[in-house]
């Protein structure tokens, strides 16, 4: 399937009314099933299926690398179908997480039938040496703009990175800003980078924070504000969230002291 493509429009502008077109991203339904039961529906970009797979399976607590047999990516009308393949002592775990999600990019928590799924604990962010100075935050924020190449095309992208001490060594981009951390995810865990730092184009609520704290990554940087539960969730967690970050400055709120130098106060 095509990531994006090109449709007509007109452009209003003071020069007066122009034909043309413009490139938009695809978005497509993708059925998430597992074991021959479907356990999601997310609107997606038809991109990375399987690392999609990958890390919705660690980031939603079904199941971890080890325990998934093979991932199948079968067109299915005008979607597709993840069809991933559990191994035996997954089920368990797959059955006491069972739900049903039918909802937009946008929504991370859709299908979710009670209050303590949604605010489940959060994975505890194991103690490592890695560290950051300012510098390498900033320039793992400019580091984004190379690697978004659908943001580019069609300007309608999000896009999770992964930052680590040999500089950008990963990048994914969909529609929705779940969809890509879930993709990065799965793509980090089946390339074994070790830590490093998760870079975000999107604001952080407090599902980001649970996905990065599953995925073990130890810094979050993002480009947009966090949520005030969020920063709390953060905390509690372990984990050091960067936000509202830019080539020329950035904001801790967590956790400063995985960052080597001391950050400028004014």
């Amino acid at each position: 399937m095509e990531t994006a493509r090109r449709l007509p429009r007109l452009s209003f502008g003071s020069g007066g009314i122009e034909q043309g077109s413009r490139p938009l991203p695809e978005e497509v339904a993708v059925a998430l099933s597992f074991n021959g039961s479907t356990q999601a529906v997310m609107m997606a970009t038809p991109a990375d299926l399987t690392d999609f797979a990958y890390g919705f399976a660690l980031t939603e607590g079904i199941a971890t690398p080890d325990q998934i047999d093979s991932v199948d990516i079968v067109p299915a009308g005008e979607g597709v179908d993840v069809q991933v393949w559990l191994k035996e002592d997954a089920e368990k775990r797959l059955a006491a997480r069972r739900r049903t999600m039918a909802g937009p990019v946008g929504c991370g928590l859709c299908g979710i039938d009670s209050i303590e799924q949604a605010m489940r604990p959060v994975a505890q962010i194991a103690p490592s040496a890695f560290r950051l100075s300012p510098a390498q935050v900033m320039r793992a924020v400019a580091s984004l703009t190379d690697r978004q190449p659908l943001h580019d095309y069609t300007r309608a992208a999000h896009c999770a990175a992964f930052w680590t001490a040999d500089g950008m060594v990963a990048a994914r981009e969909d529609v929705g800003r779940h969809n890509a951390l879930d993709k990065l995810a799965g793509h980090v865990i089946r390339a074994g980078y070790g830590a490093g730092a998760v870079v975000l184009t999107s604001r952080v609520s407090i599902d980001m924070v649970q996905k990065v704290c599953a995925l073990g990554a130890p810094i979050l940087i993002a480009v947009s504000a966090p949520t005030a539960h969020a920063v709390d969730l953060a905390e509690e967690a372990g984990l050091t969230l960067i936000a509202l970050a830019r080539s020329d400055r950035f904001e801790v709120f967590t956790h400063s002291d995985r960052l080597t130098e001391t950050a400028h106060v004014r």
